[in-house]
């Protein structure tokens, strides 16, 4: 037996028994990344593994409690700082002291400061020479953070693997950052020295509400699947966000702990948000903000108009960071394919912070005092609609269709008398290869939702228009998806499937 599978043997004996004593949450979920990165490591020769997502998502974590013991060396970029205005020679400074502290701690004997990039990973390599054959993981998390102005950073490190770690066959490199952009383009699909080096990508996604409830079992938070729900709403599949709900408050009890107390942990964390992901964010930030005023979402040139930001290739490249980052999304409206992507806002957390933040109120116990109100039933109704969406596979397999080939959209259209169509907006819509399609209406509520006289003659009129205007061949079937399920009256036959809550944890 190689080296190599018996480090994977090993590892795979160490979270059986890690999961029996139950130490580690990363173990109810991440199942897939998990066995991909212990397959990487019990391959034969050089492994090079880039690992990104957004920011909060736990790539670190979980790299941490795959290889905590076989690290040769771990390091991670300073974050910029906004409050200080450094020039290219003082953030080159900040990153290469941290990386002499990082240098430090594994190898004691090394407390030189580097000069430049080329320097520290001359340095590290030659530690990393001395330590012999035996199979070993190197970890660089917020790779881009490193990369300051000026400072040659992805040459010194691509020469850093292209002449010494490529060469050794007892390497792991695992790269992270949460600047998505920044390693898709410069890392993943480099076109300089790091083309084509990647052996391994993971995109690590949010959780599902099925993960997430395991989690909350974990942790024994007691929290039943609509307070899960709840949560989700505000806090998607976010692992670091999840880590902060406190097991003996209630929702309302917990959010006002978490955003409107005096030191309340993320009362700033929208700014930090973005300032930490995205190079002069606040223009990432206008995108946001303008997104979050329409629901349905907006064109290119609309968003444009909004913000008043130039359609250049900046333009563009901002839109491109933000969907690769889970912030947006671009879809096609039903039967519209050329010129017509809309970009929706979908990151649950900055839909609540639009919603409830950016106008803080002074009240210490807001959440507790909003409930039953207008406005956060009206904030409820639109974050389920975005669960709903988040969850789509959940829904895919609820209809027994997981394996079956879909296109997801929308479809929105204005009224025409002579036509005689009604305007009409339908948020998802699920069009399968098998020629069915699913116009899917999605309504909050925590008990049996129920059709009444003139919400069902509205349904009625649904799919005819939808048939004319769209000129589908396809058939075409009404679906809802709420909570509690239907009230049972003279109306409710009318889905011919109905999702539940039950459905959305599959």
């Amino acid at each position: 037996m190689s080296f190599g599978k018996k480090i994977y043997f090993s590892l795979v004996l160490f979270y059986n028994e890690s999961t029996k004593k139950g130490d580690q949450k990363m173990l109810i979920e991440r199942k897939k990344e998990k066995e991909i990165l212990n397959n990487a490591f019990a391959k034969e020769g050089n492994q090079f593994i880039a690992i990104y997502g957004r920011r909060r998502i736990g790539k670190t974590f979980l790299v941490k409690e795959m290889f905590k013991e076989h690290f040769a060396f771990q390091h991670s970029g300073v974050p910029p700082k906004e409050d200080k205005k450094l020039d290219y020679k003082e953030q080159l400074d900040v990153q290469l002291k941290a990386f002499a502290n990082s240098m430090s701690f594994y190898f004691p004997d090394v407390y030189d400061v580097p000069k430049d990039w080329f320097g520290a990973f001359r340095m590290l390599y030659s530690c990393i020479a001395k330590l012999g054959h035996k199979r070993k993981v190197i970890f660089l998390d917020e790779l881009a953070w490193m990369d300051t102005p000026k400072c040659d950073f992805l040459d010194a490190f691509a020469q850093f693997y292209n002449q010494w770690l490529s060469l050794r066959n007892d390497i792991v490199l695992i790269v992270c950052a949460s600047a998505t952009s920044w390693i898709l383009n410069n890392v993943i699909h480099s076109s300089g020295g790091l083309y084509n080096r990647v052996t391994c990508t993971i995109n690590l996604k949010p959780f599902t509400l099925k993960e997430c409830r395991e989690y909350a079992i974990y942790r024994k938070l007691n929290l039943n699947k609509d307070q899960i729900l709840k949560y989700y709403m505000v806090f998607g599949g976010v692992a670091y966000y999840w880590d902060l709900i406190m097991p003996n408050l209630g929702f309302e009890q917990n959010i006002d702990e978490l955003f409107f107390k005096a030191n309340a942990p993320l009362k700033g964390e929208f700014n930090y948000l973005y300032r930490s992901m995205f190079k002069n964010y606040q223009g990432y930030i206008q995108i946001v903000e303008a997104l979050s005023k329409k629901k349905m979402g907006l064109t290119r040139d609309e968003i444009a108009t909004k913000t008043k930001l130039s359609k250049n290739g900046y333009f563009s490249m901002r839109l491109d960071d933000l969907e690769s980052c889970g912030f947006i999304r671009q879809y096609h409206p039903f039967g519209k394919k050329e010129n017509s992507s809309i970009y929706q806002l979908t990151d649950n957390f900055t839909l609540f912070y639009y919603e409830f933040l950016k106008e803080p109120p002074t009240d210490e116990n807001y959440f507790v005092n909003l409930m039953d109100s207008p406005k956060k039933r009206n904030w409820e109704g639109r974050a389920f609609e975005q669960v709903c969406l988040e969850n789509v596979n959940a829904i895919k397999m609820a209809l027994g269709i997981s394996g079956v080939s879909t296109d997801i959209s929308s479809f929105r259209c204005q009224a025409d008398e002579e036509k005689g169509i009604k305007g009409h907006q339908i948020d998802l819509v699920i069009a399968r290869r098998d020629q069915i399609i699913h116009l899917c209406e999605m309504k909050y509520s925590l008990t049996p939702y129920v059709i009444d006289k003139k919400t069902y003659e509205d349904y009625l009129y649904r799919i005819p228009d939808f048939i004319t205007v769209t000129n589908t061949k396809y058939s075409v079937l009404p679906l809802i998806v709420t909570p509690k399920g239907l009230a049972v009256n003279s109306y409710s036959n009318y889905f011919v499937n109905v999702i539940d809550e039950d459905d959305l944890f599959l």
